[in-house]
């Protein structure tokens, strides 16, 4: 970790004690996640392709005020940027919406599902709406497994802060990522 990237501890300590009612935890806090924020909504947005009006700094914005209006219990760092790319989730897929429905079917937004940084070969992309319809799907099926696609994919965590958040085993969020995503490409296959 380097010296500039705070420690979960001080994150998850922050939001314990905003969650408290102190006021102040919530001004040392925002310096502390804003950067992560950011990147997760980059992640969000990174293949969305070109015309995209949203940008990252306004859905960072957008979903850090539906956090603060929220009544979460917040358990520790990783809950809140499970939280948070959820939202990021709604608000950019409300913006797709909004946009598609002005211009009366206009060209879908695709974005990858890989799982992995984009790398030299790009994987054929997937509409935004197919994308979020398979997942509410998913979540009826095993909600456990739409939350790993949740967080691995859309937020970045790793498989053992997965599993810290969803109070399983690294194993687990594994073999769920896996049957999750090949879900995932049957689904979108058979709307393509």
């Amino acid at each position: 970790m380097s010296e500039r990237e705070p420690s979960p501890g001080a994150v998850t300590a922050l939001l314990v004690a905003w969650r408290a009612g102190d006021a102040s935890a919530l001004d040392r806090l925002v310096p502390l996640v804003y950067a992560e924020l950011k990147r997760i909504a980059r992640r969000r947005l990174r293949d969305t392709g070109p015309g995209e009006t949203l940008q990252p700094t306004s859905l960072v914005h957008e979903a850090f005020i539906r956090l603060v209006a929220g009544q979460v219990d917040w358990r520790n760092r990783a809950h809140f940027f499970a939280v948070a790319s959820s939202t990021m989730r709604n608000i950019s897929v409300d913006h797709y919406r909004r946009r598609s429905s002005r211009k009366r079917g206009g060209d879908a937004v695709r974005v990858e599902l890989t799982g992995e940084p984009a790398s030299g070969a790009a994987p054929d992309p997937v509409d935004l709406l197919a994308l979020d319809e398979a997942l509410t799907r998913l979540e009826r099926l095993d909600s456990r497994q739409a939350k790993v696609v949740e967080l691995r994919y859309f937020t970045g965590l790793t498989d053992d802060e997965t599993a810290e958040v969803l109070g399983c085993s690294p194993i687990t969020v594994q073999r769920d990522w896996r049957s999750a995503r090949a879900w995932l490409f049957r689904q979108l296959e058979s709307t393509s």
